[in-house]
């Protein structure tokens, strides 16, 4: 586990490759978007698995916390599994969170809440693909404390409804092609260059003062958000600030803060006026309305990857030759 956050993106991906499916959060509602979210994938040429209980149920979670637990260790540890496709956000990978590592794991037969068991953090973990947002924020935060770049990017029950421009931004980034630079809406001046931590808001706050968040200093924050009143993400913000996590921080990009509206008839600043109060005073370069997040285009995002953010042109930009693919398969 390295403090410093230092990432590399697994070997890129080719069709032919077998992905597993894992559902880490909550219970499945939207199946026929799932069902063209695999069509999806399987119509580029990869092989796609479910596990056996894909649809599970238990409360508002896709299954009990061990089901869910072994569903990504098994698909971890898979020497054939190149890669691991979330099928929707929600709540619940935090609980997976509890007992876990991702440089090894082992079934524990006894099927208690600890299952699968940890093994040493000295082992190298296995380097495949993690594609998700959302609740997946969690998870993706764990990985790369591991060294290991995931992609915030859809899950299979949103894939469907990405626009063109944004499936093949999914597609170039995991077959190792260049991305192209994402505009948005500038506020003031700057240019900073530094590793990308793409977040849930919400997510990414009840994950402040854990063992979950990785190094904040030298990164640039892109937080995206959904249903949430403005007064919340005021609260939210509030904490970071109040938790110092933005100390550090040498940029902000903003994606989509879909339906994030005040209640009716209550007094209210909207969303965006709550951003640029308690984001405007940090004395860094923002970036807003990019497109990342919910109910839109949601972008590709290399978790600590390279990239430079630049308030004078209103521009995320990867610089190609920076992008870090391990060059190593694992067997």
């Amino acid at each position: 586990m390295t403090n410093s956050l230092h990432c590399q993106l697994p070997p890129p991906l080719k069709p032919g490759d077998l992905l597993r499916v894992v559902a880490p959060s909550g219970a499945l509602r939207e199946f026929e978007a799932f069902q063209k979210g695999l069509e999806i994938w399987r119509g580029r040429g990869y092989k796609v698995e479910l596990p056996i209980n894909w649809d599970a149920r238990e409360g508002y979670l896709a299954g009990t916390d061990t089901e869910r637990r072994q569903q990504l260790a098994d698909a971890w540890k898979d020497p054939e599994c190149r890669g691991i496709l979330c099928s929707r956000g929600g709540y619940g990978s935090a609980r997976l969170l509890e007992d876990w590592t991702w440089h090894s794991v082992a079934r524990d037969n006894r099927g208690n809440s600890q299952s699968p068991k940890l093994a040493s953090e000295s082992s190298s973990p296995i380097e495949k693909w993690l594609i998700g947002f959302s609740d997946i924020t969690g998870l993706l935060w764990s990985l790369s404390r591991s060294g290991i770049s995931g992609v915030h990017g859809p899950v299979l029950t949103t894939l469907a409804a990405e626009p063109e421009w944004s499936l093949n931004r999914l597609f170039d980034c995991i077959e190792g092609r260049s991305l192209a630079p994402l505009t948005g809406v500038s506020w003031g001046s700057g240019k900073v260059s530094g590793r990308l931590m793409p977040a849930n808001l919400t997510v990414a706050t009840h994950l402040l003062g854990t063992f979950v968040r990785p190094n904040l200093d030298g990164i640039i924050l892109a937080l995206e958000d959904v249903t949430e009143a403005p007064y919340r993400i005021d609260r939210m913000l509030t904490q970071w600030r109040m938790s110092g996590a933005f100390q550090g921080v040498r940029g902000i990009a903003l994606g989509r803060f879909s339906r994030c509206d005040p209640p009716k008839e209550v007094p209210s600043w909207t969303v965006e006026e709550v951003l640029h109060d308690r984001l405007g005073d940090l004395g860094i370069p923002i970036v807003s309305d990019l497109p990342f997040g919910h109910e839109g285009a949601n972008a590709a995002l290399p978790v600590g990857q390279w990239v430079e953010l630049d308030a004078d042109n209103a521009t995320l930009k990867w610089n190609t030759n920076q992008l870090e693919y391990s060059s190593v398969l694992e067997s």
